[in-house]
């Protein structure tokens, strides 16, 4: 009986640490600092200088942390996928919803790219998003 009793009180633990929020609550620092809508000006990679990727309108993407939802628009198409993200990292290589008007120039493809390249995060005086690979900011976004 005593094991019985261990053995369902290991399973229970396991079962609740499972379920358990990571660090990266809503409200704890950088997490929630993601909420709102943030505008990109820079990218790297691309030997087409950033006004030439992004000659009329600039890539957006909004953060609803609450509903673990983010979106935006690549500059052409709308996008909208499930935030996978914590305190400092956040991750873009999951599937997500996309519209598909055809997009003149690199811009696009561009950015999609490189979104799926992130791994990290960090904001900067509550303004600037720095999505990091590595060590390297590859794209930073002001807020709108």
């Amino acid at each position: 009986m005593k094991k019985l009793m261990l053995l369902i009180l290991v399973i229970a633990s396991a079962f609740t640490a499972c379920t358990t929020i990571k660090s990266g609550t809503i409200g704890n620092g950088g997490l929630s600092q993601l909420s709102g809508t943030w505008e990109l000006n820079y990218i790297s990679g691309p030997r087409i200088a950033f006004n030439g990727l992004y000659p009329g309108k600039k890539p957006t993407i909004t953060f609803e942390v609450a509903d673990k939802k983010f979106s935006g628009n690549t500059s052409c198409n709308s996008y909208s996928g499930a935030l996978v993200a914590d305190d400092t990292s956040i991750n873009f290589t999951a599937p997500f919803a996309m519209t598909r008007m055809a997009c003149p120039g690199e811009g696009e493809s561009t950015f999609v790219q490189m979104l799926k390249k992130v791994g990290t995060y960090s904001i900067t005086s509550d303004t600037t998003l720095n999505f990091m690979m590595g060590d390297i900011a590859i794209m930073r976004f002001s807020k709108k």
